[in-house]
């Protein structure tokens, strides 16, 4: 696979964005892949993502992001820059559950696409032996009702030491308190076994039952204080009956919350999605 340098920007619009990133990238024989931009009205903000092959550029990536800044301040831009020789570093916390777990787990063994996860956290030891057989550090943390920001703290740590670009609550079942949402802000994303913002909280697939629905789905989106309130990343739905009972309705939900997840984080991963107030713009 090629080396390429994700480019990933968001401003206030105005005229000329395109062709000062874009002539940048030429003025240094920049081979651009991909591209793709969003304007999204009601904020006046412009969204931008160029994916460059590295080998085409006359200078070093990190000669590319120093002369670039320029640029960015100029346009006042939020942006970063990404190499594909680093694949993105993906801690993933869980608890019983295993099916996004074990998935996550394949897909990186697969390399679906590009992530490593440099551990696992749990506040149970149920899956220890399958995490380990994969050659990754499995921590257990477990969570203190009475002191529950002990253990977040605990976890905050382990991300800061793991170098962490992402973490995903693989249906992990504690709610992160405020601090922790703070800490890591912009950096959590987590699956919710709901159609959002529909039957939020515990239990939403018998919610669901009791109001005859005829689709479930998952929503992955970014972890912030308010509890599944944040920004939503990806959503699926599968189609059920009167014939299903809850426990159906879990089974069947286990299978879209696994794609779902999948999906947001291949799309955060490869830089895809950029915050936009309350929602994410998703470049694809």
């Amino acid at each position: 696979m090629d080396r390429t340098l994700t480019l990933s920007l968001s401003c206030p619009d105005a005229s000329g964005i395109v062709a000062a990133v874009s002539s940048f990238i030429a003025g240094h024989r920049g081979w651009i892949t991909e591209a793709s931009q969003h304007t999204e009205h009601e904020l006046s903000r412009f969204f931008m993502r160029v994916e460059i092959r590295a080998d085409s550029l006359d200078l070093p990536a990190e000669g590319f992001a120093g002369r670039f800044r320029e640029i960015a301040d100029r346009f006042r831009m939020e942006w970063r820059l990404s190499d594909s020789s680093r694949p993105k570093r993906v801690v993933i916390l869980c608890s019983q559950q295993e099916h996004c777990l074990y998935d996550l787990l394949s897909r990186q063994v697969a390399q679906d696409f590009r992530f490593m996860v440099p551990c696992v956290i749990s506040n149970h030891e149920t899956h220890r032996k399958v995490v380990e057989a994969h050659g990754i550090p499995f921590h257990h943390i477990p969570v203190d009702p009475a002191d529950k920001g002990r253990a977040y703290r605990r976890i905050e740590s382990l991300c800061r030491e793991s170098q962490a670009d992402l973490v995903v609550l693989a249906r992990y079942m504690q709610v992160l308190d405020e601090e922790a949402c703070r800490n890591l802000a912009g950096k959590v994303i987590n699956i919710h076994h709901s159609f959002l913002p529909s039957f939020a909280g515990a239990k939403p697939y018998h919610q669901a039952h009791r109001r005859g629905v005829k689709l479930i789905g998952a929503t992955c989106h970014f972890v912030t204080p308010d509890l599944d309130e944040g920004p939503i990343i990806e959503q699926d739905v599968i189609r059920v009956d009167h014939s299903d009972t809850p426990e159906d309705m879990v089974q069947l939900g286990k299978d879209i919350e696994k794609v779902v997840l999948a999906r947001g984080l291949r799309a955060t991963v490869e830089d895809r999605v950029l915050l936009a107030g309350n929602k994410t713009v998703v470049l694809r």
